[in-house]
């Protein structure tokens, strides 16, 4: 393999990687109900991950957000505005 295949490989599994963890931070924060799961989600993840995790889940979700469930969608769409407005 490639060096560059090997690191697209490597990126794309960093990817799934994020997807997973940001839809099971999700899924935790809607089984403690209160409707307020997407800001929770958003909340953690701009306080727990590290900058460029979440400069590559947005970035996923401006090319279409594939596999985010719709609580993390919401959520990395909260962190997105938030990043544009400050």
């Amino acid at each position: 393999m490639s060096p560059e295949a090997s690191a697209a490989a490597a990126s794309h599994h960093t990817l799934d990687r994020l997807v997973y963890m940001a839809n099971q931070i999700a899924g935790f924060f809607e089984s403690q109900g209160g409707g307020t799961a997407g800001e929770d989600t958003a909340t953690h993840l701009r306080r727990y991950w590290e900058p460029r995790m979440r400069a590559a889940i947005i970035a996923h979700l401006e090319a279409g957000g594939a596999g985010l469930d719709d609580t993390a969608r919401a959520a990395v769409a909260r962190l997105e505005q938030r990043a544009k407005a400050g």
